[in-house]
């Protein structure tokens, strides 16, 4: 591997798309660690320390994972990617009700260019409401759910004027809008699929950190263990990931005018994980409901009976052992399989593939074209499906079950 990204940087092409990649990367960790105007970097960084030792998984927790830390510092960038991956979900959905989005999805570059303009709208408007929901739990001090940081006692926001408010609103989606640019930028200049290696560095930001953590809270034994397991998932993460069947399709020699065309033989690739994280996001964020619902609504001085519920078998934290955590665990696993196989039910049409493969003059060998290529096309949709489903559901465990 060291070999091959050697020679890659000698190739001068290459080269330059490499590094301006890099460049792009180290523009976005300068603008995930900038913190957002009107912001007290004082509190925000006495108030992330109070949060990170205590260790629940709240909306603070969670999202700051998933932004590279960026939550953090209450930085320009605080917002992350986050809102564009839910807009994109939402426009993939909505392709298979909204006709008009179908049409669109079916006219090839043009129809696909328009989908794309609207992620980018709905993704703005997520990140006004995003922003706008983050920077009032700051200011309340429920973001990082410590009594020690209120409005009052070590204030996030110090001024929080409605013009302050709105200069950290239009900073923070301004912020998202630049991250969007930035990844379409890395798609075309850059190594290409910009918005995955945007995701990638915002998960790796996290892992130094969380090694450190370890290092300094346990023995370095721990530390290199860790490293050890986090290798070793990573590898079996890769071999799952590229792991696929190969359909293999034969097209028919055909006579158009004087040229001849087809008589090729190529396959149809079906991977085991075909929905991606999409379905871990799903039911993350379904999951997430109910500690959303005590927070509103649940009474902490006199708890009702859901809400003891919730808080004892559907929160993770510190306190939570494995007898209770079960509950969560089994929800989440259960979440897992099913949105696994509702998103990849929407996202690959056995009977589409089909009508395209007869209607260019191919066929499955062995199998007949049309009804029974379908079939026989969704009969190995789920026998891939079902472990893929499993293995994003043991992923997904693997992290509450080692920390438990």
């Amino acid at each position: 591997m060291l070999t091959a990204f050697i020679r890659a940087f000698r190739t001068p092409d290459l080269r330059k798309k490499m590094l301006f990649t890099l460049g792009i990367i180290a523009l976005f960790r300068f603008g995930s660690s900038l913190p957002a105007p009107g912001i007290s970097e004082k509190n925000v960084s006495y108030c992330s320390n109070l949060a990170s030792k205590s260790g629940a998984a709240n909306v603070y927790a969670i999202v700051d994972l998933l932004s590279g830390n960026a939550l953090k510092y209450m930085s320009v960038f605080a917002l992350g990617i986050m809102p564009y991956i839910t807009a994109s979900i939402i426009l993939q959905l909505l392709t298979v009700v909204i006709p008009r989005l179908e049409t669109l999805k079916n006219e090839g570059q043009a129809g696909q260019a328009k989908i794309t303009q609207y992620t980018r709208y709905l993704t703005i408007g997520l990140a006004v409401l995003q922003s706008t929901g983050y920077i009032e739990l700051a200011r309340s001090g429920t973001l990082f759910q410590s009594s020690a940081c209120t409005s009052t006692l070590n204030p996030i926001i110090p001024d929080a004027s409605p013009f302050r408010i709105a200069t950290m609103v239009i900073t923070m989606v301004a912020g998202t809008a630049v991250i969007m640019w930035m990844g379409e930028l890395i798609t075309d200049r850059g190594v290409g699929n910009g918005m995955s290696v945007m995701i990638f560095t915002q998960v790796i930001a996290v892992i130094p950190g969380e090694l450190l953590t370890i290092y300094q809270t346990r023995q370095a034994f721990i530390a290199l263990l860790s490293v050890a397991v986090v290798i070793v998932v990573v590898t079996g993460i890769v071999f799952m990931e590229q792991a696929q069947r190969r359909i293999p399709v034969q097209y028919a020699k055909r006579m158009v005018g004087r040229r001849m065309y087809g008589g090729t033989s190529t396959y149809i690739p079906m991977k085991v994980n075909q929905a991606g994280v999409i379905p871990v996001i799903f039911a993350s964020s379904l999951l997430y409901i109910p500690q959303l619902a005590v927070s509103l609504f649940g009474s902490s001085n006199h708890p009702q009976g859901w809400v003891s519920f919730t808080q004892r078998y559907l929160e993770i934290g510190t306190t939570n052992s494995l007898s209770t955590m079960w509950v969560y665990m089994l929800a989440f696993f259960l979440l897992i399989v099913a949105f696994t196989f509702f998103y990849v039910s929407i996202t690959f049409n056995p009977t589409e593939v089909a009508d395209n493969m007869k209607k260019y003059g191919g066929f499955i060998p062995g199998i007949r074209p049309g009804r029974p290529t379908a079939e026989y096309l969704g009969y190995v949709l789920t026998r891939l499906t079902t472990p893929g489903s499993m293995y994003l559901g043991a992923v997904a465990l693997f992290p509450l079950v080692a920390l438990a």
